[in-house]
């Protein structure tokens, strides 16, 4: 097979979750258990940081990727989902993985695949795992895929876990309470080892964390709490901020959430620095300040176009788009525009009553069979009194609203991290 056809295997001969939701999702570390064993627990010839939460994963693994490599350490980044192209799950020192080694790796093992039958997320984390071995990277940034007891990449021994925040989302596997949620992202807490949470939330969510602190007899740190971030201000291109370490510390990520974001990532620092990590200072300030360069992010606030204004977010739950609906309040246009799609799987509701009623919207669906028929979304969209036409394709609405803004107009692409995966490539 070539790398086209050794994709179109992953994507068709083994559940996928972004693209079909709960049916992929395999509870469990039966197969993990023996892909690690398959191939002799790779993750153990190399240090870890593994970083859980409902939001701002990818912001903090990635800020603190960057850092890393910018400090001379060999680095690994696991991520998911990828948003173009497949191969921005996998990243040592910012590069994607290659190509050969995706098609090596599945056809060497592609019979033991069929036999054991794991997830695509099960398969491509252990991938993963085995070209961080192979590029013998210093340190690894693993970013849980869902939850966190029962996720794939919880068979690590990490340095240091993190855990972004709470808020509701993949209820149906996680729990209908803060509480049972933040339960099994606090499975992540392994005897020990230092554990960072960047937003309890409530006096509740904290307690479930403290106790699972106190059993693995691991020290916890409440992010929030320890104040890092003196003040945000922001800029032309993101945030400058002033913390207790670090003077005019530039960020590049520019919505909202990156000052919650940024309080972690400074908390996370100090501890790594604690456990004799040498961060250099000029490694953390060109770290927040090029970031999406170093790493490859994309999709969080991330400005596509200036004349019209055009904004890709991947926010896609109340917890994302409460950010994103504040930071909608703040720019300056004449018309907002927003091309919206979703997936079944999410609180529609729970996102739509957040959106402002006074833009024009474009309603769409992704290529994926989990994606929310327009009809639907939109039907759903009135009753809180937002208004717009629907498209039968990304590319569709998007092609709409473009044409339908004026210089001064201001578009917002996101609802899901799919919408912006099929919309990137269009600018």
């Amino acid at each position: 097979m070539n790398y086209d056809e050794t994709l179109h295997y992953l994507y068709n001969a083994l559940p996928v979750f972004h693209k079909i939701g709960g049916a992929a999702y395999k509870e469990g570390l039966d197969n993990t258990l023996a892909l690690d064993e398959r191939f002799n627990h790779p993750h153990r010839k190399y240090q870890t940081i593994h970083i859980a939460g409902t939001n701002g994963k990818g912001s903090i693994s990635h800020t603190l990727a960057a850092i890393f490599q910018l400090a001379g350490y060999k680095t690994g980044l696991y991520t998911s989902p990828h948003l173009v192209d497949f191969r921005e799950r996998i990243r040592v020192n910012g590069e994607m993985i290659y190509k050969e080694y995706v098609v090596e790796y599945v056809a060497r093992n592609k019979a033991y695949f069929e036999e054991l039958q794991p997830s695509f997320f099960e398969l491509t984390m252990m991938m993963a795992f085995c070209y961080f071995e192979s590029q013998k990277v210093d340190i690894a940034l693993i970013e849980v895929g869902l939850g966190g007891r029962l996720d794939s990449t919880n068979v690590i021994t990490p340095e240091l876990a993190i855990i972004s925040n709470i808020s509701f989302d993949h209820t149906q596997f996680l729990g209908d309470t803060l509480e049972k949620i933040a339960s099994e992202k606090a499975g992540i807490i392994k005897p020990h080892i230092p554990v960072v949470i960047g937003e309890a939330g409530t006096l509740e969510v904290r307690a479930v964390f403290e106790r699972k602190a106190a059993q693995e007899e691991a020290p916890i740190f409440f992010a929030e709490e320890e104040k890092p971030l003196l003040a945000a201000t922001k800029s032309s291109t993101g945030w400058l901020y002033e913390t207790r370490e670090y003077k005019q510390l530039e960020g590049e990520l520019g919505g909202l959430a990156q000052k919650k974001n940024t309080v972690t990532v400074l908390s996370a620092l100090r501890v790594l620095k604690e456990r004799g990590f040498n961060l250099p200072d000029a490694a953390i300030y060109k770290g927040f300040r090029e970031v999406t360069s170093l790493t490859g992010l994309m999709g969080r606030w991330q400005i596509v176009r200036t004349h019209p204004k055009v904004i890709c977010d991947t926010g896609h739950n109340s917890g994302g788009i409460q950010y994103v609906a504040e930071q909608l309040r703040l720019e300056s246009y004449r018309t907002l525009r927003i091309v919206i799609g979703m997936v079944n799987d999410k609180d529609i509701t729970a996102v739509l009553r957040l959106l402002p009623t006074e833009a024009t919207y474009y309603f769409t669906k992704a290529a994926i069979p989990r994606a929310l028929d327009t009809p639907q979304l939109q039907a759903q969209a009135a009753s809180f009194g937002l208004q717009g036409d629907s498209f039968p394709s990304v590319e569709e609405a998007v092609t709409q609203a473009l044409h339908d803004c004026e210089s001064d107009d201001l578009l917002f692409i996101g609802g899901s991290n799919i919408i912006i995966a099929e919309a990137l490539p269009l600018f």
